[in-house]
């Protein structure tokens, strides 16, 4: 899912990591958000120029920054805000998070088998680190493939598109306070 966040998102990304996957991947992929979202932090630096909020839009309110991707079956939606406070909001995925799977899922490839608690524990740790208002949110999709897939890609045209400058507010920081 990475390799599809650094294509779609349009970015260099290279991580390496190293964890105690025989025991579990929960610490392993927690790490990785976290990784990445310090690598955003160092990426936006003073955040002068850049577009906040943003990665289209949705038609009854063009003055959102909504990415809608869809997956086959699968809707999803992530709006990203780097404004300094943490937080992740995290919906439609609650059924799914800690579901136990069946020996055949288990042998399918590894999205199938991935967890969305996994995914939860990911963009929290990467909300936290790049200090982000996070909202990811699957609209509805049934196969776990498609809704990993989904909601990474919409979580990457939101985190790519925040990290473009905006040449109309180019050397300002995008807020009214005066700072992010």
């Amino acid at each position: 899912m990475l390799t599809l966040f650094a294509k779609h998102a349009v970015i260099d990304l290279r991580l390496k990591a190293a964890g105690d996957l025989e025991v579990d991947a929960h610490h392993t992929v927690e790490d990785c958000g976290i990784a990445l979202g310090h690598a955003f932090v160092q990426a936006l630096g003073d955040k002068k120029g850049i577009r906040p909020i943003r990665s289209g839009f949705h038609p009854k309110n063009p003055f959102t920054g909504e990415a809608y991707v869809p997956m086959d079956e699968c809707l999803a939606r992530c709006v990203i805000d780097f404004s300094g406070r943490p937080y992740l909001v995290w919906r439609g995925l609650d059924n799914a998070a800690y579901k136990r799977l069946s020996v055949s899922e288990k042998k399918q490839d590894f999205s199938t088998a991935f967890r969305f608690g996994l995914a939860r524990e990911f963009f929290q740790g990467f909300a936290n680190e790049a200090r982000c208002n996070l909202h990811i949110e699957l609209l509805y999709g049934d196969e776990p493939h498609h809704i990993v897939e989904a909601i990474f890609k919409a979580f990457c045209k939101g985190g790519g598109c925040c990290l473009q400058q905006d040449p109309r507010i180019s050397g300002q920081l995008p807020s009214t306070k005066g700072k992010l």
